[in-house]
């Protein structure tokens, strides 16, 4: 059965794409099914923004097959991690959760490298290229973390 993880911020076309990508290039997709989404429905349908594209693509990673979706009741009862990108959405997710199980699924990304101190990944939307690069480099050192936590024996 695979490990199932959703990763989640406003519009899915930013913070969210770039943190599926990269944590897909870090776990064999035979054993884990990484996804995205955002909790706004501005951008469903739409592929991610050109920037992220081009970040992920300067460091080797394709995410051009992306396209943002909108978070659901049901994302609870399919995803085993659920990783938001800021309080936000955070804030949203949590707002939607029936129970203690389906809340406890939810946590900060950036709680992967700095435990408990719920720090926001910026949305580099309206930013320039440094932002996107900058946004990177936290969502990488995080999902190195949740790699390795991932792949040690349960």
């Amino acid at each position: 059965m695979k490990v199932k993880i959703l990763m989640v911020c406003l519009g899915n076309i930013c913070r969210s794409p770039l943190a599926e990508g990269i944590l897909k290039s870090k776990l064999d997709s035979r054993y884990y099914n990484i996804t995205s989404c955002g909790t706004s429905s501005y951008h469903v349908g739409s592929k991610p923004d050109q920037r992220s594209i081009d970040i992920a693509k300067q460091h080797g990673i394709n995410i051009t097959d992306q396209r943002a979706a909108q978070f659901k009741i049901s994302d609870f009862t399919i995803y085993d991690h659920i990783y938001v990108m800021d309080s936000s959405n955070y804030k949203n997710i949590i707002e939607l959760a029936s129970n203690d199980h389906e809340k406890n699924k939810v946590g900060h990304i950036l709680n992967e490298l700095h435990p408990n101190s719920n720090l926001d990944v910026p949305d580099p939307y309206y930013g320039g290229e440094q932002g996107f690069e900058n946004v990177f480099q936290m969502l990488n050192e995080a999902c190195n973390h949740i790699a390795l936590k991932l792949k040690e024996p349960n």
